[in-house]
């Protein structure tokens, strides 16, 4: 058969499209098991995530010699603490040779035998005369045909998915101990004497009424910050009006800059003292509400926008006091009452703070008072 005949018949979409789509098939098999994995590992029966409970004991000093031995719990999410089987077909190599080999090896012979002798003599001299005749013939044909045909197939553990690693990175974020229980020990961690108890469980009842009073102190700030950061947005907008009527004004005026140069130069005189007032109000607005808290409480400021704010409004080429009618004055106005009224919250936990956290250095001094 000719070396080229060898080949006739070899399907190579088979031969190469076969492993490609058993690897295609083996991909999405491996990419269900992932799937599978996270659903019955990750989630229970209702759809919730499956977490773990971790206890552990903390141990923290106070201030007055004792300590706290705190009995702490952390549920963490079964998935952020077991590896994701998540393999993946990688690489897939197709190698297919062939190889034919063919050799021929002829050799013909041909064995005759046959013998002949005889005696003759010349004169004094015998002559003897023998001889053989021989013939080989061999007939030789060796071939050899091969073939090779290697699939390599590499998959490898891609670990969590991105899409999963970020679910799990959010839910990380919101995993915080919680405090189930919590004993009072003294500096070496031994049982405290009645005495000693009773009063570890007054200062501690203090320093939990303190980290609270704390909390809402710090809420009530970040409201007083807001109404300041409303009326410092009010004030740069009612600056952009003075600026826009000024503008205008001054592009009539230009027209005859000669005959209007007094009425120019009163004008820009007028806006740079309303500007000015505008300016220090923002910069101490904080301060101004402070002060009008404290006028309130003594019951000398009206209603509307406060004239210790110091604030200037541009009347024709003149600046005036800030008063009703002004594009932004009711806005200020309501504003302002609600900074003031953040600002009274906000004095108020102070005062109590400080009452409370004498109260807690009297009872570490071993004084036995009570602040109402």
């Amino acid at each position: 058969m000719a070396i080229a005949e060898q080949f006739a018949g070899l399907r190579m979409d088979q031969l190469i499209g076969g492993p490609l789509s058993a690897a295609a098939d083996a991909s999405t098999q491996l990419a269900n098991s992932t799937a599978d994995f996270i659903n019955s590992v990750g989630f229970d029966n209702t759809g919730k995530v499956r977490t773990v409970a971790f206890a552990y004991q903390k141990r923290s000093a106070n201030e007055d010699g004792t300590s706290n031995l705190d009995e702490m719990k952390v549920d963490v999410p079964l998935l952020a603490i077991v590896p994701i089987p998540n393999l993946q077909v990688d690489e897939v190599n197709i190698l297919f040779d062939m190889e034919v080999k063919q050799s021929e090896k002829q050799e013909s012979s041909l064995d005759v035998g046959a013998s002949l002798s005889g005696s003759a003599r010349i004169g004094l001299i015998k002559i003897n005369v023998s001889g053989s005749v021989s013939a080989h013939q061999s007939n030789t044909r060796s071939s050899d045909n091969s073939a090779k045909y290697h699939v390599d197939v590499r998959a490898t553990n891609h670990g969590t998915p991105e899409g999963l690693a970020r679910v799990l990175d959010m839910m990380a974020a919101n995993v915080a101990p919680a405090l189930v229980g919590s004993t009072l020990k003294d500096g070496n961690g031994q049982t405290l004497s009645e005495q000693a108890r009773v009063k570890a469980e007054r200062l501690r009842a203090l320093r939990q009424d303190i980290s609270q009073i704390e909390s809402r102190l710090n809420a009530a700030r970040q409201g007083l910050d807001t109404h300041i950061g409303q009326l410092k947005k009010l004030a740069t907008t009612q600056m952009n009006v003075y600026q826009g009527e000024m503008t205008r004004t001054i592009g009539k005026l230009d027209d005859d800059k000669k005959e209007n140069a007094a009425t120019i130069e009163k004008y820009n005189q007028a806006m740079e003292e309303v500007s000015q007032s505008w300016n220090i109000f923002q910069n101490q607005a904080a301060d101004l509400v402070k002060l009008v808290k404290d006028s309130k409480d003594e019951g000398t400021q009206a209603d509307g926008v406060s004239d210790l704010f110091g604030l200037k409004a541009l009347k024709d080429n003149a600046s005036d006091k800030y008063a009703s009618g002004e594009s932004c004055y009711d806005a200020i106005s309501a504003s302002q009452k609600k900074a003031v009224e953040a600002q009274k919250k906000v004095d108020d936990i102070e005062d109590e703070l400080f009452k409370k956290k004498a109260e807690y250095s009297d009872a570490i001094a071993g004084k036995n008072t009570v602040t109402p």
